[in-house]
């Protein structure tokens, strides 16, 4: 039975679950304006200990969201998930932050197309099916009237990126899903635990978020 602590921190949504056996025990999250990641991470990962009633020492693992998204935020995520790794000598398990993002859409059809907002008209963004398997890589893409021209509809859209699609794709092709939605780790709970069924693990000291593009400093 084994217990895996999960941490997304890709995006403004702040969010920690505990879960055992891939069943959310307890969740903690909160996406506000600004980043609040450093100040709350670490009291969510108090929280969701005591309200399941379950301590460090109990910890089989930790799961971490891996990215793409914000430098800031997956930098913060994936130190306090080695750190615990480490003094706790348990497994790192890593989950594709896009897939949690697709994981909020129920589709019967067509495809999915998780966004995280890269600024300007730019967003990171992958294709998954109805059953949330990815049909294409993960991309740093600038959106275009071309976009997305070559797959089937319906596409649903979703994530903070999506809404400035609205102007420049075809609405009648597009389906728009609340812009407000963000990657959770009540997604990450199933998905973490499959992971730590197959030793689907990573290497605690080389491991690095997926970035998708440089850090840069604006002087």
């Amino acid at each position: 039975m084994p217990l895996i602590l999960n941490l997304e921190t890709a995006t403004k949504n702040c969010s920690v679950s505990v879960a055992e056996d891939g069943v959310t025990l307890s969740l903690k999250e909160f996406a506000g304006e600004g980043y609040a990641h450093a100040e709350k991470l670490h009291v969510f990962i108090e929280e969701v200990l005591a309200d399941a009633g379950k301590t460090f020492a109990d910890l089989d693992a930790v799961a971490v969201s891996m990215g793409p998204g914000s430098y800031t935020g997956l930098r913060i995520g994936v130190s306090a998930a080695k750190g615990l790794c480490y003094a706790l000598n348990v497994p790192l398990i890593a989950i594709d932050t896009l897939e949690l993002l697709a994981r909020q859409i129920d589709a019967k059809e067509g495809v999915i197309i998780p966004m995280i907002d890269a600024r300007r008209m730019e967003v990171y963004n992958a294709v998954f099916t109805p059953e949330f398997i990815k049909l294409r890589e993960t991309k740093a893409e600038i959106i275009t009237a071309d976009s997305f021209t070559e797959l089937n509809g319906p596409v649903h859209l979703c994530g903070d990126g999506a809404e400035k699609c609205r102007e420049v794709l075809n609405p009648e092709k597009f389906i728009y899903h609340s812009d407000s939605i963000y990657p959770s780790a009540s997604q990450m709970s199933p998905l973490s635990y499959n992971k730590y069924k197959i030793s689907d693990t990573v290497d605690v000291a080389y491991f690095e978020p997926y970035y998708l593009k440089d850090f840069i400093v604006n002087k």
